[in-house]
């Protein structure tokens, strides 16, 4: 114990290299939703329909292509009219992903059970490369 308290220093040095180490792991694992690849198939093999959930200025400045814009604060009186299908998947979008995490318990509360986010938002899908329009 002598050692512990005589090289407080070092121990803490060592502590916080480990969460520095940790911590691309760790906010990977943050990242809760489908990965980009995942959201295009289900795209392309249930017909899934993309709608994002950022504000008006954020969609024109830039989102998937056939993605419906739907902000986060009317989702409950306008999701009934954008989808109507409640069975098909529902890929919920915003720039970082946070907003479409707090509308996937809207979106599962008004039944639509298939409804997913998608895991780092738009910001995930540039980074795999994905394209995006402006409108």
């Amino acid at each position: 114990m002598p050692f512990v308290v005589q090289n407080w220093a070092l121990f803490l040095v060592a502590i916080v290299a480990g969460g520095l180490l940790l911590w691309p792991g760790l906010a990977k694992g943050a990242r809760s939703g489908v990965s980009p690849e995942a959201a295009v198939q289900l795209m392309n093999r249930e017909k899934a329909v993309v709608v994002d959930v950022g504000e008006a200025e954020e969609f024109a400045s830039g989102h998937i292509a056939g993605a419906r814009n739907v902000p986060v604060n009317q989702l409950e009186q306008r999701l009934p009219e954008v989808v109507k299908n409640k069975g098909v998947p529902v890929i919920l979008v915003c720039p970082s992903g946070a907003r479409a995490q707090r509308a996937l318990g809207v979106a599962k509360t008004l039944g639509y059970e298939k409804a997913v986010v998608l895991g780092g938002g738009l910001r995930a899908w540039k980074e795999a490369n994905l394209p995006v329009e402006k409108a």
